[in-house]
């Protein structure tokens, strides 16, 4: 030991805050707990009554105001509880946390047992309670109370069974102590409060009077220094606590073994995975500690991250309005009896985990993603459990496994053992038990006695808590290298934008300070989707603020211990956790400082006088000495509160965070899909992804369910937003819409009978097996994609009359301007355009219209012979559907096809009649309202343009407004459509060559950035290849450069003729060099030359799309350019003539060649390679 220390000083330093006393007051007398929702049909005896701070000290303290409701209802969650000399009194333990406005928290231990009540008044009033109970129990089971004869009224106030006699029988009420301490020393503080209750029960007096021992904790009792223990003295012996150092994980003194132990590994990963989402969690338990035990055992294992929301782990019956709150909180509550979660009044549960802790049970919120490598996680985990003897399953008790049979190791035993180690008889272990249990005897006696314990249980019990500490260190370990190992590389992403301090806090919420879209794509595919869900939380953006703020201010020791921990590799983990582990063992073994031993204070005489099993009055002058009177004015957690105007307050603060958590919902997604949006235009670089995406609305449908769930008195399941809907269904009361004038976005919603059939009707009828928060999801989902989310919202709420019968008064949905501020927020979404719904449902059955437009201009009649549409999106495509005859229209219903990209459009061969000019081709969501255009301008039948029976049609997403205003919309851009008659040779005016490779490099540059994407943000590869602007049509551009007048063929030419004509000359000029390079060509020319129906135009971009595929383009290009044909027919400016051009050409394509590109099924029909 290095010395003795003193806690003399200010309140931080010292092991503990306060020493308080709880339990009945005689003077006030009983007072029923009337929120404990206990009946009075209950024994007076099993009732609750409410309980007072009797005694605390010191007063107060400079940091740490006392919060006298606030420990009393902690120390007694459930009141105060009386019992008689026939009733089970045993004593037990639990701890609380009491958080402040600024994030601090310190830690309550309570030791709770039943002292005899002395005081006649209490005793009479008990017996007057039970009086009155057997009075209206015995009335019950007769008609009236007039009824009760002498005789049977002296009876049933007599000695009835159950009853409570002063003269016969001991009243017992609880009584609670409970030491707080500004650190989580939980171990220490149950060994003094042990200690104390043990010397207040035993005959013996204690050495000194009971004030020495309070005095020396409260005053001389230090916290020891980092890195280091120490060793003070309680009433009955010897305790020993200890600091992590500065490069270990913080102080963890809760049994992380207990907890896995209760819910098993798999539980608590999922467990785990809630609190880093940050969903609402509540614990339920029949027991207090076991409630603080997991609520801090998986706090503990955040970090580096910290829990930032409401965090209770044991929630006191008056604060039950606390359960309403529509945040994420992490709370713990009693179980009654065996009472199950059915009968809680919880207002919503879309997104709560609850966790049934005796029944060992954790069920997360739908849709919750696994852990990174949970699999790998679970197995490592169960490994450290096997290796300290516990089972990885879970359902254990609470306590240690029962130990053999104690060690009565006597001070003979210990001569015998220190005479071989004169003699050099023991090892190196057993010579470290025999010095453990030297100084076990040095501290507790040798053979003597501490509460009665052998110096073998002692020992054994150090043992326990020692093992207890090591697997807590080594548990916290396999998660710290976790995070290590998902974030070795977040300080590479994190953005320093702002110069200065003041700039940066003035800016704090209108900047990034972590590029998620870079770092959620360096990270493994299976890890993406928790990813993506944690970077949006409150404990992410807090520890990106503490890195920020580090360039200005100190390092947050979290964060400073995770960031020396980064560089360490996935293999010198173990070194890590090895060296921690021992260092712990060390600090407990060899105690560094001792604090300075009780002592007798200056006390009137006739104080301190012991009474068995009664607490003293302490005297208060002697408590007080050396206390702090600075009553400085600090902000206490108004959540602790459960005064009325302090509820009020804090239903008001809730409604304020739903209001401003909406506003940045919404600027966020706002900024993110325009920064898309601008991508799209070729403005910048793409700042979200298609997950990313899916994340924020997927917040914003729990915001949404918050919102509606946040005072509701009616529930009717899960989600609270869908059982809103369901009331206005079964309501059935017409809801005037909002005029145009207040609603610049009608999309057709003119009355609430198309609200319901639109979305709710559509969503109530999917056969998707949906809960009804996959319902309530759903209709968020589809609403937000047709626009209209804000104005259904807008008709839900129009009848205030249901919503004041579903709602309490405080509830959001009741406070008048923050609602319309809110729905304002959700009205700036319809600025951009989302595919929610379509691309998260993609198994539902979706009706879709086809309409074929002919070019208006022409007067003559379109006829065609049983035509045909095939209409292809990113998730399938509808088979070939036959067009009834005398329509240009079909409706049909398939399996959602998603994003549009193209549609095939036919006919059979019926003669030269069956023909027409097809200006466009029209393809209608019926459900999403989406409405896609694929152009074609060219005509279909024999005999006329190229006698195409056939064409392939890029699609385009077009304004939902319609055509008509399609230069007013502010959406997405619409995507490249089928490019204009480009293969015609006399049908373009003539452009430029350096307009020409300007056009061929953007067309390859949009297939390479295409593939750069993320899978899910790519879009539609055909329309890249094939569309207006894609390679296709680039293609032909170069090679219509520089070629010779048409009228050298005397017809109309199409560049396929070209392309024909050089093959033929090809195949009959067969050098070697032809040779090689025509061969790898010859069997797709076949299938090209014979493609059935496919027109000149197809069979040229059939040609591109195949050579693109295959790799083989670039080899085609300096064959056509060689040859003599090619040399007649261009002239010498063509870039086709200059080997330059053709070579930068062939070299640009050639960087296609590290892509795997897959065509769809519409451009290679009829073609098997």
């Amino acid at each position: 030991m290095s010395g003795v220390t003193s806690g003399t000083g200010s309140a931080s330093c010292r092991f503990a805050h306060y020493f308080v006393v709880c339990g009945l007051d005689t003077e006030t007398g009983l007072e029923p707990e009337e929120l404990a929702g206990e009946s009075f049909e209950q024994s007076p005896l099993r009732r609750s009554f409410k309980s007072k701070v009797l005694a605390h000290y010191p007063e107060s303290t400079d940091r740490s105001p006392f919060n006298r409701d606030a420990v009393n209802m902690l120390c007694m969650p459930h009141g105060l509880s009386f019992r008689s000399q026939a009733d089970g009194r045993e004593h037990h333990f639990h701890s609380f946390t009491v958080a402040q406005d600024d994030g601090t928290r310190s830690y309550g231990f309570v030791h709770t047992y039943y002292e005899a009540v002395t005081s006649a008044q209490i005793t009479t009033a008990m017996q007057t309670l039970h009086q009155m109970h057997h009075v209206e129990h015995y009335s019950t089971s007769s008609s009236s109370l007039d009824e009760l004869d002498a005789d049977s009224l002296s009876a049933c106030l007599g000695c009835a069974a159950g009853s409570f006699q002063p003269a016969r029988d001991t009243l017992y009420a609880s009584k609670a102590l409970c030491l707080l301490t500004p650190l989580p020393f939980l171990h220490a503080a149950h060994h003094f409060l042990s200690q104390l209750h043990q010397t207040v029960t035993s005959q013996a007096a204690p050495p000194l009077p009971l004030e020495s021992y309070i005095h020396n904790i409260l005053y001389e009792v230090p916290v020891p220094p980092p890195g280091r223990s120490l060793q003070f003295h309680g009433v009955q012996g010897p305790i020993v606590c200890q600091q992590p150092g500065p490069e270990e994980l913080p102080l963890g003194d809760y049994p992380l073994g207990e907890a896995f132990s209760l819910l098993g590994v798999e539980n608590m990963v999922r467990l785990l995975t809630s609190v880093l989402l940050e969903t609402q969690v509540l614990l339920y338990s029949q027991d207090y500690q076991r409630l603080m035990t997991v609520a801090e055992g998986i706090t503990n294992l955040l970090f580096p991250f910290q829990w930032q929301h409401v965090y209770l782990p044991i929630l006191p019956v008056p604060l039950h309005h606390l359960l309403d709150a529509p945040v994420p909180f992490l709370i713990g509550i009693q179980r009654k009896d065996c009472s199950q979660c059915s009968t809680l009044d919880l207002s919503h549960e879309a997104n709560l985990c609850f966790v049934d802790i005796d029944n060992h049970r954790v069920d997360p919120p739908e849709d919750l993603p696994l852990f990174p490598d949970q699999p790998e996680l679970i197995l490592e985990l169960n490994e450290v459990l096997l290796r300290f003897g516990l089972q990885p399953h879970g359902g254990a008790t609470t306590g240690n496994p029962a130990p053999a049979a104690p060690l009565c190791l006597s001070s003979l035993v210990l001569e015998d053992l220190m005479e071989d180690r004169r003699n050099g008889n023991l090892g190196g272990e057993e010579l470290a038990v025999l010095e453990r249990l030297q100084a076990l005897a040095r501290r507790c006696g040798e053979g003597g006695v501490e509460g009665g314990k052998t110096l073998g249980r002692a020992f054994q019990e150090e043992e326990e808590e020692l093992n207890a500490a090591k697997m807590n260190v080594q548990l916290r370990e396999v998660f710290a290298g976790r995070f290590a190992v998902i974030f070795g590389r977040y300080e590479e992403f994190v953005i320093h934008s702002a110069p200065d301090l003041e700039s940066w806090l003035g800016n704090r919420d209108g900047t990034s300070n972590f590029d998620k879209g870079s770092f959620l794509s360096v990270q493994p595919a299976p890890h993406l989707h928790f990813l993506s869900w944690f970077l949006e939380t409150a404990m992410f953006s807090s520890f990106l603020d503490s890195k920020v703020l580090s360039r200005w201010a100190d390092q947050e020791p979290l964060q400073r211990v995770f960031d020396g921990r980064l560089w360490v590799r996935f293999l010198l983990r173990p070194s890590i956790q090895k060296r921690c582990t021992h260092a712990m063992e060390r600090r407990l073994l060899k105690v560094d400082h001792t604090a300075i031993h009780p002592h007798l204070l200056d006390m009137r005489i006739g104080q301190g006088r012991h009474q068995q099993g009664c607490f003293p009055r302490l005297q208060a002058d002697v408590l007080a000495q050396g206390h702090n009177t600075n009553k400085r004015s600090l902000n206490q957690s108004k959540l602790l509160d459960p005064s009325p105007s302090a509820v009020t307050q804090i239903q008001r603060g809730f409604v304020e965070g739903l209001l401003s958590e909406c506003r940045l919902k919404t600027r966020r997604m706002l900024m993110e899909r325009m920064g898309k949006e601008s991508v799209e235009l070729g403005q910048g670089e793409a700042s979200i992804t298609g997950l990313q995406e899916n994340t924020l609305i997927h917040s914003l449908c729990d915001l949404l369910e918050r919102t509606w769930g946040h005072g509701l008195l009616l529930k009717q399941g899960r989600s609270a937003l869908w059982s809103h809907l369901l009331h206005c269904q079964a309501n059935g009361e017409k809801m005037e819409p909002p005029s145009p004038a207040e609603s610049p976005v009608s999309n057709g919603l003119d009355s609430m009978s198309v609200f319901k059939h639109v979305c709710f009707r559509f969503v109530q009828t999917m056969s998707e097996g949906l809960s009804e928060m996959g319902r309530a999801r759903a209709w968020i989902h589809l609403s937000l994609e047709k626009k209209v989310l804000s104005q259904h919202l807008k008709l839900l709420l129009a009848n205030q009359n249901l919503i004041r019968q579903l709602y309490k008064p405080h509830a959001f949905l009741l406070c008048e301007e923050e609602r319309e501020q809110f729905l304002f927020h959700l009205l700036s979404l319809n600025t951009v355009d989302y595919l929610c719904f379509t691309r998260t449902f993609t198994s539902i059955s979706i009706p879709y219209r086809v309409v074929i437009t002919p070019m208006k201009k022409l007067s003559i009649a379109m006829t065609m012979s049983n035509p045909w549409v095939c209409v292809s999106g990113e998730l399938g495509d509808s088979g070939v559907r036959q067009i009834p005859k005398n329509t240009q229209e079909i409706i049909f219903q398939c399996q959602n096809l998603g994003r549009l990209s193209t549609l095939q459009l036919g006919q059979e061969n019926s003669g030269l009649l069956a023909k027409c000019l097809v200006d466009c081709v029209i393809v209608h969501n019926e459900i999403t309202g989406h409405t896609y255009r694929f152009p074609c301008g060219r005509w279909l039948g024999k005999g006329v343009g190229d006698g195409s029976l056939e064409r392939v049609l890029i699609g385009q997403l077009v304004s939902p407004r319609g055509e008509e205003e399609s230069g007013r919309w502010t959406g997405t851009p619409p995507e490249q459509g089928s490019p204009p008659q480009s293969g015609h040779m006399g049908s373009l005016g003539r452009l430029s060559s350096v307009q020409v490779q300007e056009e061929m490099r953007e067309a390859v540059n949009n297939l390479v950035k295409h593939f750069h994407k993320a899978e899910q943000e790519r879009g539609n590869l055909t329309a890249l290849l094939c569309g207006e602007e894609g390679l296709v049509h680039s293609l032909e551009q170069f090679l219509l450069h520089g070629f010779k007048s048409s009228r050298l063929f005397q017809r109309s030419v199409f560049i396929w003729d070209f392309v024909g004509k050089w093959v033929w000359v090809c195949v009959c000029t067969r050098t070697d060099y032809v040779e090689r390079w025509w061969f790898p060509w010859r069997r797709r020319i076949k299938w090209v030359t014979c493609g059935g129906q496919r027109n000149c135009e197809g069979k040229f971009q059939l040609l591109v799309c195949l050579g693109v595929r295959d790799q083989l383009l670039p080899q085609w290009l300096p064959l056509l350019a060689e040859s003599h044909l090619t040399a007649r027919l261009y002239e010498e400016s063509a870039l086709v003539q200059d080997h330059a051009a053709v070579n930068s050409l062939s070299r640009i394509l050639h960087t296609l060649h590290e892509f795997p590109i897959t065509l769809e099924t519409a451009l290679i029909k009829g073609v098997d390679l």
